[in-house]
């Protein structure tokens, strides 16, 4: 193990999934790596103050179970024991899109599972508490980053820990992973470097949650259903059901751009009746409900162009939502996250061929990211869809938007096409794959023609 030894000691700010997936990547690395949380950690699985979503569904897309599997051996089990609901692709939810009441539905040969945020979280913190040079500080908030006096290097953190003391923690790396990426645009400030260019897609999304029993005469032809659009005028809306450990069901409804939903019981079940189909309303309506209901809001995407920078301070590292922040309606922030830390492992993994392989690490993570972050962002952009998203629509949109369609089509016609677009939805395969195979091709470019 010492010759894999990169540093000494290792900061990861932040003990959500982005934090807890980097802690895992970077162990074997360093002979320390101290994970600082702000909250208090709970010692199960129950929501915490510091993930203001975790009371909302959260979906672990099949690359992010495999990532994290990855990082963490047997940690399929974990959720296992946690009581996750196993989910088949293609078979066990049902989608309800325009055109498509349900879409088909195949054994497309994919599994996952399906659990709460605090669930998932739980299992992996517990994996890495059991790793022997990691430690978590939690109730220690991090205030700033700390660099050397040109702004060349971070050189650790300066914390506040709750009990009116301050200190700081020295570090080889520092790894922001505290959410929207404040601390490390801070220090750039600070040291006069300039910030990353960032694009963004603002969907004014809000949605509201409950949390359901499941009723004993519950639908058993699926165990989770997703309904995209509203009856007019209201089509921006938007319902999920989404099954949770215990023998619950999360209930979330969305609208975008003023269309928010209520926050009491009568008023969430009557936009729920509003939906496009009765799905979701007829589910909900007389199930008992376990709680009150969450609501929350959600501006804008954003990406943030690290790779664009010319220079960047030695040993910081953000990752996750501090690189980008998707829109939580298409599920895929926690399983990029784990991507982005295994990219990192395999970066670090590496033969150094330089005498400091910290210095070289940023530079080729910012290079690795954007490959990892183009299909998960091409889904992002459909949001331009709605007249009202605000940002910069993409020059070949209205193409983009036949090419789904048509795809969509054949997947609904080709269970060989659904499970591509399964793969690819799921971040196993790229967005490439569809141009990959010249035949797939020939038949959406004869659909398109006819739209």
């Amino acid at each position: 193990m010492a010759s894999s030894l990169v540093g000494r000691q290792a900061i990861v700010v932040g003990a959500g999934m982005g934090g807890l997936a980097a802690a895992g990547a970077i162990a074997p690395h360093f002979e320390q790596v101290v994970v600082v949380e702000r909250d208090a950690l709970p010692a199960g699985p129950t929501h915490r103050p510091g993930i203001p979503q975790g009371q909302h569904p959260h979906g672990l897309l099949i690359s992010g179970h495999r990532a994290l599997s990855a990082l963490f051996p047997d940690f399929e089990q974990d959720l296992v024991r946690a009581g996750a609901v196993p989910i088949v692709a293609g078979l066990d939810l049902h989608w309800e899109n325009p055109g498509y009441n349900p879409f088909p539905r195949r054994d497309l040969g994919l599994g996952a599972y399906a659990l709460s945020r605090p669930a998932i979280e739980h299992a992996v913190r517990r994996r890495v508490e059991g790793l022997a040079n990691v430690r978590l500080r939690q109730r220690c908030r991090v205030e700033e980053l700390l660099a050397t006096p040109d702004g060349e290097a971070v050189t650790g953190v300066r914390c506040d820990n709750g009990n009116g003391s301050k200190e700081t923690l020295e570090a080889d790396l520092v790894i922001d992973a505290s959410g929207r990426g404040a601390l490390t645009l801070a220090l750039l400030k600070s040291v006069g470097r300039p910030l990353p260019e960032a694009t963004t897609i603002g969907v004014d999304l809000h949605y509201a949650t409950c949390v359901f029993a499941i009723p004993d005469d519950a639908p058993t032809h699926w165990k989770g259903v997703m309904t995209i659009g509203g009856q007019p005028p209201r089509i921006n809306r938007g319902g999920l059901i989404y099954p949770l450990e215990g023998d619950r069901w999360m209930a979330n409804l969305g609208g975008r751009h003023g269309d928010e939903p209520p926050g009491d019981l009568e008023g969430f079940l009557a936009f729920a009746r509003e939906l496009r189909t009765p799905t979701i309303y007829n589910a909900i309506s007389h199930a008992k409900p376990l709680g009150g209901i969450a609501r929350y809001g959600f501006p804008e995407s954003v990406l943030r162009h690290f790779e664009r920078l010319e220079t960047f301070p030695r040993g910081l590292l953000p990752i996750a939502d501090a690189i980008c922040r998707f829109n939580p309606f298409y599920g895929q922030g926690m399983s990029v996250a784990a991507l982005e830390a295994c990219l990192l492992r395999k970066l670090l993994e590496e033969p150094a061929e330089k005498v400091d392989p910290i210095a070289g690490l940023a530079p080729a993570y910012f290079a690795e990211v954007p490959a990892l972050l183009e299909s998960p962002w091409a889904v992002a952009t459909a949001d331009f869809v709605h007249p009202s998203t605000r940002g910069q629509r993409p020059a070949d949109f209205e193409t983009r938007m036949k090419f789904g369609m048509a795809l969509t089509r054949l997947a609904a016609e080709d269970p060989a096409v659904h499970r591509l677009t399964a793969e690819v939805s799921n971040l196993l395969k790229p967005r490439s794959a569809y141009r990959d195979d010249p035949a797939l091709m020939r038949r959406i470019s004869a659909l398109m023609a006819r739209m």
